[in-house]
């Protein structure tokens, strides 16, 4: 019994063992093809559409996580409609790939052909004239004119490709006559006898005005000039050398390049800022929701531009719902700009920027924000949740808080949505809450579900105003009379108060905001901190 035992032990161990090393080499098998993978990925099948920045640093990133998520997030950024569960740009983008393939192979894959990559590029041209033999050939008045013999070519037309213009003409040329068209710069490497001295000449040249040697082929300056040749623009040297570099380049898309890759840490966060969101009750179902942004301008580049200082930014931000479901999407340029004589006063400072969205205030949101310094390349992302309050539909509820040192009412409401503009009063937040001593301080918010007097219909608030130091020392001021009242109707009610801080020293404070209905007999109360920096800093 103890030999068979020990027999039974010795087999187990030996196919442990087996088993050990056979899963050892799945494991290595498997990291070599994971390898192989993100090596075609990169070399064949976003060979063509991956920026030089992307590739530098899909190549700096180490871990297979890292490469996934930044395979992820290349083609979220790529696609065009991201309501929908599909990608449609990577499954047509797959598609060309295939379809190359398919037809333009020949001796190597078709992809790796120039008709490949242009396809793959630039999708199915809008026209093809093709020639797959070759032979004789009229030229048209804008070649020149007169007859010759040329190899087999294909001319593909586009009515428009972004970045390049309309009308665009592609040409490629097989001159081995071994199905690999090559893609052209010049009309004349079609021309089979373009090096035979005396035939194939244009009209021109059988009248001696000019010779080959004067064809922009060999002199794209044009020693002679061909008075039969057509004046197209596109077919100027220098225009076909220039269509010829950006119809093999990836195709810019303005600012996508901003949906980068939250996800994986790759160095592009050396551009700081920072955010606050605040909410304000539209109706029953809806808020609207300020989002704003501020950068302190010494982290900013500022180029030199008719005696002005001016930094440009780009701003590209995303709502998702709980369920990755986009939301909203903005994108918005950002010029800050002052004299060339403040600049030095200024550089100190801040900039904002806002956005105002509205949201069903039944869900919960994640929003994701990149900012490029556009004279630089400088990126910063953010992201954070809205969650949005529980307003009730009956009880008193207080709206956010804004403490802002720049408050002022418009007279009227603005035709067009504006950064910083509620209703008729323009008021600016301060995401960093840090404010310079030695000036008032203006405080914004909205109430709800305010008692009315029947008469007037007017709200009677009484509203106290706190500001509360880190010793619990107390600054007040009441406002029985409803002075702060700035605007009423029955959904809400909009109170402005200036706070007198000048007296109170640099340090961290808190404004807390009582609000009585004496109709309603309710109270709701909002607060939000703040610091005082000393003089000259917090502009």
């Amino acid at each position: 019994m103890v030999v068979r035992l020990r027999t039974v032990f010795a087999l187990v161990t030996v196919l442990t063992l087996f088993w050990t090393v056979g899963q050892g080499q799945s494991k290595h098998k498997w990291r070599e093809e994971q390898k192989d993978y993100y090596k075609k990925w990169l070399e064949e099948d976003v060979v063509y559409i991956i920026t030089e920045e992307e590739e530098k640093v899909f190549k700096a990133l180490n871990t297979d996580d890292e490469k996934q998520q930044f395979i992820e997030q290349f083609w979220y950024r790529r696609d065009p409609d991201l309501t929908t569960s599909a990608n449609e740009y990577k499954e047509e983008h797959y598609r060309r790939i295939a379809y190359s393939n398919d037809h333009f192979t020949s001796g190597l894959p078709g992809w790796m052909m120039d008709r490949g990559r242009v396809y793959i590029v630039n999708g199915p041209p809008d026209g093809v004239e093709s020639n797959p033999t070759g032979g004789l050939y009229s030229r048209p008045a804008h070649e020149g004119g007169g007859s010759t013999s040329t190899y087999p070519f294909e001319v593909w037309r586009y009515r428009y490709l972004e970045g390049i213009g309309t009308d665009v003409e592609v040409e490629f040329v097989d001159p081995t006559r071994s199905g690999e068209y090559r893609l052209a710069i010049s009309s004349e490497e079609k021309d089979a006898l373009l090096l035979v001295p005396g035939s194939g000449l244009t009209w021109s040249e059988e009248l001696g005005l000019t010779s080959k040697h004067d064809r922009p082929f060999f002199s794209p300056g044009i020693a002679k000039t061909d008075p039969f040749r057509g004046g197209r623009a596109k077919d100027n040297p220098f225009d076909r050398y220039e269509t010829y570099i950006r119809i093999q380049a990836p195709k810019p898309i303005k600012y996508r390049d901003l949906k980068e890759i939250v996800n994986v840490k790759v160095g592009y966060d050396n551009l700081s800022f920072k955010s606050r969101q605040d909410s304000f009750r539209l109706n029953d179902q809806q808020l609207l929701v300020p989002i704003t942004l501020e950068f302190e301008n010494k982290n900013l580049t500022f180029t030199q531009e008719q005696g002005l200082r001016v930094a440009r930014l780009a701003v590209y931000g995303m709502v998702t719902s709980i369920a990755n479901r986009v939301v909203r999407e903005f994108e918005d340029d950002i010029t800050t700009s002052y004299p060339a004589e403040e600049f030095e006063l200024r550089s100190t400072g801040h900039s904002l920027y806002q956005k105002i969205i509205l949201l069903d205030k039944r869900m919960r949101y994640k929003v994701d924000l990149v900012v490029k310094d556009l004279n630089t390349g400088n990126l910063g992302t953010g992201r954070f949740a809205i969650i949005p309050p529980a307003y009730s539909q009956e009880k008193l509820s207080v709206s956010s808080l804004i403490l802002s040192d720049s408050i002022r009412e418009l007279g009227t409401i603005p035709a067009e949505d504006q950064m910083f503009v509620l209703g008729d009063v323009w008021v600016q937040p301060r995401p960093g809450r840090t404010f310079p001593v030695g000036q008032s301080l203006g405080a914004y918010f909205q109430i709800y579900n305010a008692g009315s007097d029947q008469t007037t219909l007017a709200p009677s608030l009484r509203v106290i105003y706190k500001i509360i130091d880190d010793s619990n020392g107390v600054l007040e001021v009441i406002d029985k009379t409803g002075d702060s009242i700035q605007f009423y109707s029955g959904q809400r009610v909009v109170l402005i108060q200036s706070l007198p801080t000048e007296s109170l020293a640099p340090g961290s404070y808190k404004v807390e905001v009582e609000v009585h209905d004496e109709i309603g007999d309710q109270v709701a109360v909002v607060t939000e901190s703040f610091d005082l920096s000393p003089a000259g800093q917090g502009k």
